[in-house]
């Protein structure tokens, strides 16, 4: 198994952590964007706290390691690589809950070109040990909002990993589709689920509103989060999601794969 040290020598290396291309500007966005309950920033959360930014500036600063000061507002953001690390650990501990008792899982991601690579070894792992990889509502039709008003996407699955793409956009069945931060796939997935009267999951697993939209429906639900996303690491304050990674979300594919080594051995997954 990667040792601690050389997985955190990687994660500043490859700036998962340490110093991140998300810059304070795009973080402080966000913040004020959740303080004033936008959609966009609330990820399909409905928090129960009143979580203005100074607020949420404190939490990120505890969950993250990014700068309490609120007079610095620009420059490159900053995650601790010991929180990066200790989240790691709370994740896969979770992964290994499902794995003992071969729970159903749901994997989605709104990060499918950096990401889906990451979630897709897991949902393999778990697979392998005898747990099922829920994929429902393949090819169902999902009207997302979107800076360039609502687009019509399809929901779809990869490797037993669950994502958007707009019809035409790529072949199916393709690794690539939709960056999206929207609840609404993991809403529609969850209702075919309980529509179909099959098997809900015990553990749902991905990042932004996938998340999210599970754990504010009361599905246990683990994930990854930048800086500028801060609505999984209110919802894990609260209870209502139970573990978050902080991490760059967006650096290239291959940068993770030292992390999915990682957590595979944290879960007693790795083969």
């Amino acid at each position: 198994m990667l040792s601690t040290g050389a997985l955190r020598a990687h994660l500043l290396a490859a700036r998962l952590a340490g110093p991140v291309a998300t810059s304070r500007e795009e973080s402080l966005r966000s913040y004020r964007l959740f303080a004033a309950r936008d959609p966009r920033a609330l990820l399909g959360l409905d928090p129960r706290g009143g979580w203005a930014q100074p607020d949420l500036l404190r939490l990120m600063a505890d969950r993250c390691g990014v700068s309490a000061d609120p007079g610095h507002v620009s420059g490159p953001d900053v995650i601790d690589p010991e929180r990066t690390l200790a989240g790691l650990d709370a994740f896969a501990g979770r992964l290994r809950e499902a794995a003992l008792t071969r729970a159903p899982v749901l994997f989605g991601t709104g990060h499918p070109h950096r990401l889906l690579g990451f979630y897709a070894t897991l949902a393999g792992a778990l697979s392998a040990v005898g747990c099922v990889v829920l994929t429902p509502a393949q090819g169902v039709s999902v009207d997302i909002p979107t800076r360039f008003g609502v687009r019509t996407h399809r929901l779809e699955y990869v490797r037993g990993v669950a994502l958007v793409r707009e019809p035409g956009a790529r072949p199916v069945g393709g690794a690539t589709g939709a960056h999206s931060h929207s609840p609404l796939p993991v809403r529609i997935a969850l209702g075919a689920l309980a529509e179909s009267g099959g098997p809900l999951p015990e553990l749902v697993v991905g990042d932004h509103g996938w998340v999210c939209g599970a754990g504010q429906l009361g599905f246990a639900a683990i994930g990854l989060a930048d800086t500028d996303d801060p609505a999984p690491f209110v919802g894990e304050a609260e209870g209502s999601v139970c573990a978050v990674v902080p991490l760059d979300d967006a650096v290239r594919s291959d940068y993770y794969r030292p992390l999915t080594r990682y957590v595979l051995g944290r879960a007693g997954l790795a083969g």
